[in-house]
């Protein structure tokens, strides 16, 4: 299993969110890089990276830390928020990201999502299905949809959707556990998928307990920042 430490971006600094929430931010470092070089440093080979600013501006805006990251590090950096255009995926690509996630586009412009997976492969763009209360959530979570999250997991690994990353957006921030049903229920549905779990992650236990579940990876941000969680700890699944 992969352990994919989590820097969320707004104004170019790293900060984490409470349950989606822009007002419940905190921040924790105004130099992303340094906190990259610190995950890669530890032996961690990955990197999710998101763009909050974007998210909401519905564009990439960060792409400037991105390139920052990827040019300074070795890291295998996913990267999501605001890319919902053609242009916006070529500059993402271009800064050095080696996976995209889509989630928001998935739902709003599922042609284009489409277009992405066969143009650019399903290896390099990741479905983004973020839920709360099974229902997907878009947009960095501030609009919620009526589509429940295993049948829109379902028409994307038909359409050949190789990699989820999937937030219980009700338990993302919170250090109270991940949902782990959520994660369950998704494998057996999808035996053949990645599964990327995201959201909650309280410490050790819980890592342990989606390891012991043979998910693709796990998301971890607020349990590293807080100290429920360290570098050192996380080493031993750095690299499967």
């Amino acid at each position: 299993m992969y352990i994919i430490p989590a820097i969320d971006l707004i104004e170019g600094k790293a900060v984490r969110l409470t349950q989606g929430d822009y007002r419940q931010k905190k921040e924790y470092n105004a130099r992303p890089l340094e906190v990259a070089q610190q995950f890669e440093d530890a032996g961690l080979t990955r990197l999710h990276l998101v763009d909050l600013d974007g998210a909401r501006e519905k564009r990439v805006i960060n792409w400037k830390v991105l390139e920052l990251i990827a040019t300074k590090t070795r890291l295998h950096i996913d990267f999501g928020g605001g890319v919902q255009s053609d242009d916006d995926l070529r500059v993402v690509f271009e800064c050095g990201a080696k996976q995209v996630t889509g989630g928001s586009v998935a739902v709003k412009q599922p042609d284009l999502m489409e277009r992405w997976l066969s143009r650019h492969s399903a290896d390099k763009i990741i479905l983004g299905a973020d839920a709360k209360n099974e229902k997907i959530a878009v947009s960095g979570w501030e609009e919620g949809t009526d589509v429940w999250v295993y049948d829109f997991v379902e028409k994307w690994v038909e359409k050949g959707a190789k990699y989820v990353i999937s937030t219980d957006v009700a338990k993302d921030g919170l250090l109270q556990g991940p949902s782990f049903d959520l994660y369950r229920n998704l494998q057996d549905r999808f035996p053949n998928l990645n599964i990327i779990a995201s959201g909650g992650v309280s410490g050790m236990q819980d890592i342990e307990t989606l390891a012991d579940m043979n998910v693709f990876g796990v998301i971890v941000g607020k349990a590293i920042y807080e100290g429920r969680v360290t570098l050192a700890e996380l080493t031993k699944f750095a690299n499967p």
